[in-house]
């Protein structure tokens, strides 16, 4: 898969410290958190984790997505919600890798219509554009 060019009409600046066990802020100061690996990780768990982040960012970038397909499909999807999974662990490799399941419910659409406003959510997607042949991403209308 080649490279696509960007067009960039924004860019997100966010500075970490201290890695998985410290905090991570954007330039703006509208995110500011405090970041500890999960207790599963062998870590406290006092605070958020890349992971979810990672989640949280995956599954509003999905619905926004999901909302510009939508509109072209003239199709109904108030009610609609976007679940994302995210979970780490080793690779072979040695290092670790990261999977995603997006679990997308659409209560206004039969089913077919969902399927299909989904699949073309995820092709419409950033984050499913950078992740695309890197990790695993499961889809799943629920």
């Amino acid at each position: 898969m080649s490279i696509q060019p960007v067009d960039v009409l924004y860019t997100a600046v966010a500075t970490a410290e201290n890695g998985r066990d410290g905090r991570v802020a954007t330039d703006d100061g509208k995110l500011d958190v405090i970041v500890n690996p999960p207790t599963e990780m062998g870590g406290a768990g006092s605070g958020t984790n890349p992971e979810q982040l990672f989640a949280a960012g995956y599954s509003a970038c999905f619905q926004g997505a999901l909302g510009v397909v939508a509109r072209q499909a003239k199709a109904d999807i108030s009610g609609s919600r976007v679940t994302a999974k995210v979970g780490i662990g080793k690779i072979p490799s040695g290092g670790f890798g990261l999977t995603v399941e997006l679990s997308v419910s659409i209560p206004n659409v039969d089913d077919v219509t969902a399927k299909d406003l989904v699949e073309k959510a995820h092709q419409v997607c950033p984050y499913s554009n950078a992740t695309r042949g890197n990790i695993t991403v499961d889809l799943a209308v629920v």
